[in-house]
């Protein structure tokens, strides 16, 4: 029953945390609850079994990815006023996608029940030779039986990112940019200049 009780508190704060990462009107705080997310994320892998991943989500992505996050949001200074400029001509679509996502959330209300056993019972038979580490284990799961969905997920981690990149690329004037083909197509005549000075004279 305690294990159980751990599950939904990790889970329901992970829920609270995940909303208010995109209803939070400061950036900064967004990449906090980010955090919190994934420390309570990684206490669900803890409650399953996998302390590799439990370790993982809490050395990369909350000591690294997350904290690297909210550097670029603090030292970028972004104008998020601009970027919500064109809010209202994705309202429609935004609106369909939601209203997907919130028929769905009320079917899973709806057959939700609390299940002492349910973190007793896990979904994926995982490999449990006396021999196998827990790491080893899970990369026997994830890259024999899953590892078509591993690879989606992959994709789809580096569409977001080359999102948001184009998303917070500006052009700015007045700022000189690398022109690597002009630095490629430069010779010996055009990148110096030899001159003879007379001696005890200047240039």
């Amino acid at each position: 029953m305690v294990t159980a009780a751990f599950f939904y508190l990790f889970s329901g704060i992970a829920i609270a945390s995940a909303f208010m990462v995109i209803a939070a009107k400061n950036p900064v705080h967004s990449v906090l609850f980010l955090i919190l997310a994934f420390v309570n994320a990684a206490g669900l892998f803890l409650l399953i079994g996998a302390e590799f991943l439990a370790m993982l989500l809490i050395v990369v992505y909350v000591g690294a990815v997350s904290v690297l996050f909210l550097f670029v949001v603090m030292m970028l200074d972004v104008d998020f006023a601009a970027l919500r400029q064109g809010f209202l001509q994705y309202l429609p679509v935004g609106a369909v996608i939601g209203v997907i996502f919130l028929v769905e959330l009320l079917l899973i209300l709806g057959t939700w029940s609390i299940d002492p056993n349910l973190v007793r019972t896990p979904a994926v038979g995982i490999p449990t030779q006396a021999v196998m580490t827990n790491t080893e284990a899970l990369g026997v799961v994830i890259y024999t039986r899953y590892a078509f969905l591993f690879q989606i997920a992959g994709l789809i981690l580096l569409v977001a990112m080359i999102g948001a990149i184009v998303l917070t690329l500006r052009e700015r004037t007045g700022v000189r940019r690398q022109n690597i083909a002009a630095q490629t197509l430069r010779t010996t005549a055009t990148a110096i200049e030899v001159r003879k000075v007379p001696s005890r004279e200047g240039v």
